[in-house]
């Protein structure tokens, strides 16, 4: 198994906690648009806690790579993953697969 293969089961089985029908193609997808940050372990989280990491996700995820123009509404959905996603330590392939998913933008990676 590649390294590769190893971080999206890592992330699969983390998916699983909370959505258990999760699109695995999607957040496979979604994994490889992070190209090699997933290797780092610092860049491979998100820190709901911190304001300026939301924000960062929010100009750098929602409006470069989803091309999204309504910055409240992309805030809106980083913060209603951050109250879905419970887990103290959360990767950030996951947490972006879950905004993907609530800002309905799953045809940006078909």
């Amino acid at each position: 198994m590649s390294k590769f293969d190893e971080k999206v089961a890592t992330y699969e089985a983390s998916l699983e906690k909370i959505d258990k029908d999760g699109d695995k193609q999607l957040l496979r997808k979604v994994t490889q648009g992070l190209g090699p940050s997933i290797y780092n372990s610092d860049a491979n989280r998100v820190a709901c806690s911190d304001k300026k990491e939301l924000q960062r996700v929010v100009d750098n995820f929602c409006k470069k790579k989803l091309g999204m123009t309504d910055e409240a509404k992309a805030m809106d959905a980083v913060q209603a993953v951050c109250k879905k996603y419970t887990d103290r330590s959360k990767h950030r392939a996951v947490f972006y697969y879950l905004v993907v998913k609530e800002l309905g933008m799953e045809s940006h990676y078909a």
